[in-house]
């Protein structure tokens, strides 16, 4: 059986997840009370019969019940546009990655190096998997990135649409053929984190996961070396 803890959300690591499940937490709050003030009130208004009479012509109950529900959007419209400029505010990114998505899998390049690195990911066959490595989410080649260094990903496809997600870092953009799509992220702790192609991109959809390592700078530059 598994644990409770994994009926919740992953845990967050870069500052945006963590912006996000903010929100997430005070929209599920709203929600809760909503449903239950009003389910209070239809189930008075159900058990007496004689309540609904009081509200009749009743302006000030008309009022009120207007001013809160644009009183909750106000709440939820303001933190949200904040979060939308965060996601959208670029600064100067230590290093700019180009992800291209291919039926069935990633290619990615680093463009603003002095030598251009480029690789193609594929999902590891399930054969093949060492003691640790997780079914139909660990890929030959990783995404190796800098621990708090801000990071520029250009997503775009070859063939058809796909999708780059990956929940760990609160990041999803779809990879459109012709277009490109700009991400940002800064990852606060060192570790490897998960995702897959969330886009339907035809029969082996479910074979393009995406594995992202963070590492120290020191690291990162050895591991650009050796590309």
């Amino acid at each position: 059986m598994g644990s409770w803890t994994q009926l919740a959300l992953q845990d967050s690591a870069t500052s945006t997840i963590n912006l996000l499940l903010s929100f997430h937490d005070l929209i599920i709050i709203i929600i809760v009370t909503v449903l239950r003030t009003i389910s209070y009130i239809i189930f008075f208004l159900i058990s007496n019969k004689f309540s609904n009479r009081t509200l009749k012509e009743a302006h000030k109950t008309e009022l009120i019940w207007t001013i809160i529900p644009a009183s909750i959007l106000i709440m939820l419209a303001l933190p949200s546009l904040h979060l939308l400029y965060l996601i959208d505010e670029l600064n100067k990114p230590t290093t700019t990655i180009k992800a291209i998505g291919h039926q069935w899998y990633w290619r990615y390049e680093y463009t603003d190096l002095p030598h251009s690195v480029l690789y193609d990911s594929f999902m590891v066959p399930t054969s093949l998997l060492k003691k640790g490595e997780f079914r139909l989410l660990e890929v030959d080649n990783r995404i190796a990135v800098p621990t708090q260094k801000e990071v520029r990903l250009l997503v775009t496809a070859t063939d058809v649409i796909h999708a780059w997600t990956v929940p760990t870092i609160g990041v999803k953009a779809d990879a459109i053929p012709g277009r490109l799509n700009q991400l940002r992220f800064t990852l606060n702790r060192s570790g490897v984190f998960y995702g897959q192609c969330s886009e339907i991109c035809g029969a082996n959809h479910s074979f393009m996961p995406i594995v992202i390592e963070s590492v120290n700078t020191s690291s990162f530059i050895k591991w650009l070396k050796n590309k």
